[in-house]
């Protein structure tokens, strides 16, 4: 950020506008469930970074497998809310990624939906694998995925000028760029990060408050739920979310 730019608001981009909600009840109903399920199997033992914790929905689901559990959250009503919640006993620190200092290194560093919103998530990437995963530890990395039929959709429907573009809700949420698996897999090497897997979470055709509208009703089954989420691994790029597991990239001579 330049001198001449204002400090972001963290505290205003997390609040719902008219045109979009921050957090939809799909994604904290549905996409949370189907993501800690995802992240099962690559979770390390030791103890877990979370990047971004919002209101601590995730962070909760988190505290499931971890005792050792630490949260950098860079907006104070964010912390304030998630402290009147069972998340609010997590070690949590209050700055910017960019910034903030780190008692220790972790041995699972979970981004999940953060990293577009950063203005140097490449930057943040690279202090991922220099400074916060220990040598056998795993970045699990989660973004909205470009490709997602959803978007495609909007695209034919002349809501969207392509798939990746950044509209003006989403900016006002403090998105700055909308990742597929190649830009994501892009940034994550920039960052130096070495990527062991990579997948897609829960296949999506639909908006997100068009989801919440369904999910309302009995026409969607956990059945139903099930079926997207398994037809998910097998069309990555057409799922909701795109995920990554990275660990620490080798430097020159190792």
């Amino acid at each position: 950020m330049t001198h001449s730019e204002k400090p972001r608001d963290y505290n205003a981009e997390l609040r719902d506008t008219p045109e979009h909600k921050y957090a939809y009840d799909f994604d904290l109903d549905v996409m949370h469930r189907f993501m800690i399920r995802s992240f099962e199997a690559f979770f390390r033992p030791g103890n877990c970074l979370e990047l971004g914790s919002f209101q601590g929905s995730f962070t909760e689901r988190l505290l499931d497998y971890f005792d050792d559990l630490t949260c950098v959250e860079a907006s104070d009503a964010a912390i304030e809310a998630m402290n009147q919640t069972p998340a609010g006993k997590v070690n949590c620190i209050h700055g910017t990624f960019e910034d903030v200092t780190l008692p220790t290194k972790y041995d699972n560093v979970v981004l999940t939906h953060v990293l577009e919103h950063l203005d140097d998530p490449v930057g943040v990437l690279r202090r991922v694998n220099d400074e916060w995963l220990t040598d056998e530890g795993r970045l699990l990395l989660v973004c909205p995925n470009a490709n997602a039929p959803s978007r495609q959709i909007a695209v034919k429907m002349g809501l969207i000028s392509h798939h990746s573009a950044v509209t003006d809700a989403e900016r006002e949420h403090g998105h700055r760029i909308t990742y597929s698996l190649d830009t994501l897999e892009r940034d994550a090497r920039a960052g130096g990060l070495e990527v062991v897997y990579r997948t897609g979470i829960f296949f999506k055709a639909l908006a997100n408050f068009q989801w919440d509208r369904l999910l309302q009703t009995d026409i969607i089954s956990d059945e139903y739920l099930e079926g997207c989420y398994q037809l998910g691994q097998i069309y990555p790029d057409l799922c909701s979310s795109i995920f990554l597991v990275c660990r620490q990239g080798k430097t020159l001579g190792e």
